[in-house]
């Protein structure tokens, strides 16, 4: 027999490879689209024809430029039809995501990254989106109207939001995924990834995305969701193969399993024993452990399975110092915890930010970690965890006594006499309360009794009736504050700046974007610029009394200004160089 049929069968074997890779993976933005005009809100006729329908609610997510109590730049702006598509610029009816660009990580209010956190996981931020309909989605576009190129994933959920009945099981799906892309343009687009098929319908999407490559916000107007209602039949994909495909990381498939593995609980009596183990026998255990640090937590959960003593290296609690579970956020739930509980005795900086949302972790199964694993516990990311209730936040304050370090961004939904408890958290030095329901009285317990608070978010806090009693109290308790967030705080005036000022010299960071109720006249700029002489960073944005003397104020006295956010001022007409040091 010819050799010609062998090479052609494994040709044939390979084309046959590459193009179910490309009809499962779905990535590459716009290649395989196909343009549709949408007509109306909902559509659909006979034979299983497409159905087309805009975003009926926003349920959740995790920023936004806006106010709380106002449409302007808000999430809010994406359920229903377009506002502004196809305009392009920007229009406050549009969604905006609070950051853009790589600045916010280089001010002084900036956290460390966490190790071991996976590179595939890129998402800054996100919204999530229901519809009408549950259908199996054969397409999803966005109306991008200013700066596209954010959003990097889209996901799918299993759960009806609308159904009466909790569902026996939630899922997320993966419908498309991208690394973080440069687009050089800023007009409107409406941007129609390829989505892969997914086997359950769905009327819950979820779209997260990076903005550190933008030069300025991204405005999202609306999301479209086309799909069918019965389920289709999975075709191949018949468009050309893109051949940079087969040398990235299957990612975002790598998603979807990663947790199962740290769902298994694996037992070290089934392992086979030494000393058959290579080299590893012979390399300290200093070594071997310095040599799995760099492995990802689901890598080492599957390591575990080898050989007894990697199991052992494996289940040490020093290679859990620090844990980020925030990647896993879709698959994460108690039995994810259970599973980890031993391991983590030792752990001092925890992220469980995103997770535990739809049921996935339980009030119970958080405290039973807490209790095991927060005594060593520096540090506790929890941004939009909205499983938390009063209950955590009591468990919280008893099980860590040395926290340090306590994000509460975004949990909006725990309510107000759940923040009481972070008074007893004497030791802290960082606390964002961003988007909560906090109230004055809880906030000025917090102030009174953690003195030592460096970093300090209080930013869209629309519970809290008095800032200038605030500040007052900040200036007085809080001498080594050095960086200070009260963006769209509605009422602080000339007063409260005053005591901030005199009482928070060290500060190196103040937001004031959005405070309406400051004016210049009053000459509460001149007395920030002349008192605080550490700030690096100050945002003014849309205070429209701002003037040339303030702005010469700051250019004289802050030396080490790097940020000045002076955005929609009327009365600056000079330009003043301002110089700050490499």
């Amino acid at each position: 027999m010819s050799p010609v049929f062998p090479m052609l069968t494994v040709l044939t074997m390979f084309y046959y490879m590459c193009l179910r890779r490309r009809a499962r993976t779905a990535t590459r933005g716009d290649m395989m689209n196909s343009h549709r005009t949408i007509v109306s809100n909902s559509r659909t006729s006979p034979l299983n024809a497409e159905v087309v329908q805009y975003a009926k609610e926003v349920v959740d997510f995790s920023s936004h430029y806006g106010s709380e109590n106002s449409m302007s730049y808000t999430m809010w702006n994406l359920a229903g039809v377009p506002n502004v598509f196809p305009s392009s610029g920007d229009f406050t009816q549009t969604a905006v995501f609070r950051t853009y660009g790589t600045w916010w990580d280089q001010c002084p209010s900036a956290s460390l990254p966490f190790r071991r956190t996976p590179s595939s996981f890129q998402s800054q931020d996100y919204v999530e989106l229901t519809f009408e309909q549950q259908v199996y989605p054969t397409a999803v576009h966005v109306l991008e109207t200013y700066h596209p190129g954010a959003v990097i994933r889209i996901l799918a959920c299993s759960a009806n939001p609308y159904s009466p009945n909790p569902p026996a099981e939630v899922r997320w799906e993966i419908l498309w995924s991208e690394r973080p892309m440069k687009v050089n343009a800023s007009q409107a687009r409406q941007f129609k990834p390829c989505i892969k098929q997914i086997n359950f319908p769905t009327n819950l999407i979820r779209l997260e995305v990076n903005s550190s490559l933008l030069d300025y916000y991204t405005e999202l107007d609306a999301v479209v969701l086309h799909g069918t209602k019965d389920k289709p039949l999975l075709s191949l994909k018949t468009a050309l193969v893109d051949m940079n495909d087969l040398e990235d990381d299957d990612y975002e498939e790598k998603d979807g399993c990663e947790m199962d593995a740290l769902n298994k609980k694996f037992s070290s009596a089934a392992l086979g024993d030494g000393p058959h183990n290579g080299y590893f026998d012979k390399l300290p255990y200093e070594l071997i452990q310095l040599i799995l640090n760099h492995l990802s937590l689901p890598d080492l959960c599957r390591l575990a399975q080898t050989c007894r003593l990697l199991h052992q290296h494996c289940c040490d609690p020093l290679q859990y110092i620090h844990l980020n579970l925030q990647p896993y956020w879709a698959r994460l739930d108690d039995t994810s915890l259970e599973f980890l509980q031993a391991r983590c005795v030792l752990v001092q900086w925890l992220n469980l930010s995103w997770t535990g949302n739809r049921g996935f972790i339980s009030v119970s199964g958080f405290s039973r970690f807490l209790k095991v694993c927060g005594s060593e516990l520096v540090r506790l990311e929890l941004s939009c965890s909205h499983f938390l209730n009063d209950t955590c936040l009591e468990v919280i304050s008893e099980m860590c006594p040395n926290l340090q370090d306590l994000n509460l961004s975004s949990c909006d939904k725990l309510p107000p006499q759940a923040f009481g408890h972070i008074a007893k958290l004497c030791s802290l030095k960082r606390l964002v309360l961003y988007r909560t329901k906090v109230e004055q009285t809880a906030l000025l317990s917090i102030l009174n009794f953690c003195a030592e608070l460096q970093h300090l978010s209080l930013g869209s806090c629309v519970m809290i009736e008095d800032y200038d009693v605030i500040a007052s109290m900040i200036g007085a308790k809080c001498k080594n504050l050095r960086t200070l967030d009260l963006w769209r705080c509605k009422n602080i005036t000339e007063n409260g700046i005053a005591e901030l000022a005199s009482g928070c010299v060290l500060l190196e960071e103040l937001d004031l974007g959005w405070c309406p109720t400051l004016q210049s006249s009053t000459g509460c700029f001149v007395r920030l610029a002349r008192q605080l002489p550490n700030l690096q960073k100050l945002f003014l944005t849309a205070n429209r009394s701002v003037c040339d003397t303030d702005i010469e104020e700051l250019a004289s006295n802050c030396t080490r200004l790097q940020q000045l956010d002076i955005l929609g001022l009327k009365q600056v007409f000079k330009t003043v160089r301002i110089v700050a040091p490499l």
